[in-house]
C-alpha cells in the first residue's frame, strides 16, 4: 500500500509525507518546529486546550508560519472553520469530517472500523494510530508493525501512520507517510 500511494495528487498538491500535530505539549515549540520542516510537509493544528477565539488566534499565527515554508494546513475542526478560517482542509473522525467539500479530509481512525468508516466518506488521507507507544496515551494498546500494516491495507486512501513515531521508527516500519507531536519538536 506505501508505494500506490507515495505519488498522490490531490487538488493540485501532492499529499505530504511528514506532518507535525499541534498538541499544548508542543505549542511553545511549534513556530521552530514548522520552520525545520521540509518544504511541502503538512502542518494538523488541533490545540483541543484553547477556548475558541485565543485557539483561532494562535491558528492565524501557526499557519502563517507553516504558508511561509510552503505547508499543508488542514484544521481538526468543522468543515465550516476550515473554510472560515482558511484551512486547506480538515482533521478528525469520519463522522465529522463527512463526504467531500473542497478541501482534503484526513480522517483518523484506531481500527478496522475506523478504517472502514474513512473508506465509505471517501477521506483523501487516514491517520492510523496508535503504531507505537506515545506520551499523549501512555497506557493505551498499539497497533505495532504488523497490525497497522494488516489495518492499513484495507484502506482506500493514503495511510499516514501515527502514534511513537520519529524519523528512525518510520524507517523501521518502511513507511513514507507519518506524523507526530513529540517526533519533530
Amino acid at each position: 500500500m506505501a508505494t500506490r500511494y507515495s505519488g498522490t495528487v490531490l487538488r493540485n498538491h501532492t499529499l505530504p509525507q511528514l506532518w507535525l500535530l499541534s498538541d499544548a505539549r508542543n505549542d511553545a515549540l511549534l513556530e521552530q518546529a514548522l520552520r525545520s520542516l521540509p518544504e511541502g510537509s503538512g502542518f494538523v493544528y488541533r490545540h483541543y486546550h484553547l477556548a475558541p477565539e485565543p485557539r483561532r488566534a494562535r491558528f492565524a499565527v501557526l499557519a502563517g508560519i507553516a504558508r511561509e515554508q510552503g505547508h499543508r494546513v488542514v484544521l481538526s475542526g468543522s468543515a465550516g472553520e476550515a473554510r472560515e478560517w482558511g484551512a486547506h482542509g480538515l482533521y478528525g473522525p469520519a463522522r465529522r469530517i463527512g463526504p467531500g467539500n473542497g478541501r482534503l479530509r484526513i480522517a483518523t481512525a484506531h481500527d478496522a472500523r475506523g478504517i472502514e468508516a474513512a473508506n465509505a466518506i471517501g477521506a483523501d488521507a487516514v491517520t492510523l494510530s496508535p503504531v507505537f507507544p506515545t506520551r499523549s496515551h501512555p497506557d493505551a494498546p498499539t497497533l505495532g508493525p504488523i497490525r497497522f500494516r494488516a489495518l492499513a491495507a484495507r484502506a482506500q486512501m493514503p495511510v499516514i501512520a501515527l502514534g511513537g513515531m520519529t524519523a528512525q521508527r518510520a524507517r523501521e516500519l518502511d513507511w513514507p507517510r507519518w506524523a507526530a507531536i513529540d517526533g519533530l519538536v
